[in-house]
């Protein structure tokens, strides 16, 4: 009985830090955050905007991307969830054809690594 008891416990951590609402970056995008920091620096986001944990990445054009999972909405209108930050991030005029955030031709694999290192950054 009382390893019964332990095991359920052991099954019940992964659901409590879920219900918390703690996101895994590459589970919610199919991303790989390294890869995704990489992309990043190729493409020089950091220009414009300040990007945690990316050398150099100070820019002030555009918003800090620093706890952008916290964030409730993006681009401010587009729910906060994987795929709209992919959507966003891959075709940005789609979402606010005035933006001054370019179309930089990413690959879908390349828009879900950037999104799973943004999410990893909280």
């Amino acid at each position: 009985m009382r390893r019964a008891s332990m095991r359920f416990s052991l099954l019940l951590i992964p659901l409590i830090f879920a219900a918390c609402g703690a996101r895994q970056p590459a589970v919610a995008t199919g991303g790989v955050p390294k890869e995704g920091a990489q992309t990043l620096v190729r493409f020089g986001c950091g220009s414009c905007h300040t990007i945690p944990g990316i050398p150099g990445a100070h820019g002030r054009v555009g918003p800090t991307l620093e706890g952008i999972a916290s964030h409730t909405y993006i681009a401010g209108e587009l729910s906060n969830q994987p795929l709209n930050l992919e959507r966003w991030v891959q075709h940005p005029h789609s979402v606010h054809p005035d933006t001054l955030m370019p179309e930089l031709g990413l690959t879908k694999a390349e828009t879900r690594d950037i999104a799973a290192y943004l999410y990893s950054l909280n």
